[in-house]
């Protein structure tokens, strides 16, 4: 048996990652490099660097701060048209990846699995995406009537050209008759998914609940509360747990409200401020809108966690 030479085997290794880099353009090459390297024997890791931020239009193999807001966070409400606002690729390439379960019929009054993207192109990033941003909101909303409001989820050039997506949002929102709630979770804002987490759990708390508020107080939201009101936080119905966990929760005399995000509604976040206890699966993604529910409203969270 031939013992293999692995000096040769680095070598060729380490001349392959110089071909890969040369498809890049030098300043993007001379940062990619840190993320390519070969183990080597005797060596205690092959020194990549991993821990900094997202490159604009250079695809990472972990999340973004758009994969934490647009993949885990939003894009699980299924009664929402959630726009990929950006070129099309970080839309595309994120597509129904998860396995978040819902129930209604795709393309009338849910849209979990459907891919919609403001396709910008070079004269979006010159001239601004704004107007092509406003007229995509409303001729969706034709196309789809039954949707039940429609998120922003900003890429990358969105931040760096600078677009006002709060003002389009607004403005929109009156057009349509529903939320409109724009996310500011541009890939480079993060090293991970987790800042995707927190902006949008932060938009939830800026943009929905103020409109929960309001509803409460004019009486155009109506709720009928009971003690054994709870809603479920931070459950992405992957593979349909969230159904699992809503069935024991049921069982034992509670009444789940909400489930946030699988499965979940947005009319099911506006009547979250009105339950008893969030019971919270996922405390990484959701902790942030938790506590600002047990401070501003005085709702109690509690951590749980199941096998199902």
């Amino acid at each position: 048996m031939t013992v293999p030479d692995n000096k040769k085997i680095v070598e060729e290794r380490k001349e392959l990652i110089k071909e890969v880099l040369k498809a890049y353009p030098e300043k993007a090459a001379k940062k990619r490099e840190k993320h390519l390297n070969v183990h080597e024997e005797g060596k205690t890791d092959c020194g990549v660097k991993s821990n900094i931020k997202s490159l604009p239009g250079v695809m990472t193999a972990r999340g973004c701060a758009y994969a934490g807001s647009k993949g885990v966070v939003w894009g699980p409400i299924k009664d929402m048209i959630h726009i990929s606002h950006g070129p099309v690729g970080c839309g595309y390439w994120s597509w129904s990846g998860r396995r978040n379960y819902y129930l209604g019929t795709t393309g009338v009054d849910t849209f979990g699995t459907m891919h919609f993207t403001s396709d910008f192109q070079e004269r979006d990033i010159v001239f601004g995406g704004d107007k092509k941003l406003t007229k995509l909101i409303e001729e969706l909303d034709v196309l789809f009537p039954l949707n039940r409001g429609v998120s922003i989820q900003s890429e990358c050039p969105i931040g760096l050209i600078g677009d006002d997506i709060e003002a389009v949002a607004k403005k929109t929102s009156k057009t349509i008759g529903k939320p409109v709630i724009p996310v500011r979770c541009e890939g480079f804002r993060g090293v991970s998914q987790s800042l995707g987490h927190h902006i949008a759990n932060d938009m939830i708390r800026d943009w929905v609940f103020p409109r929960a508020d309001q509803g409460k107080k004019d009486g155009t939201l109506k709720f009928e509360g009971t003690p054994y009101d709870v809603a479920i936080i931070g459950d992405y119905n992957i593979g349909g747990d969230a159904w699992a966990s809503r069935i024991l929760l049921e069982e034992i005399g509670l009444r789940v409200v909400a489930q946030w995000s699988g499965d979940g509604t947005i009319n099911e976040m506006l009547m979250t401020p009105n339950v008893k206890m969030n019971l919270i699966h996922c405390y990484r993604s959701m902790n942030y809108i938790s506590r600002h529910m047990e401070e501003a409203y005085g709702i109690p969270c509690l951590n749980y966690d199941n096998v199902s």
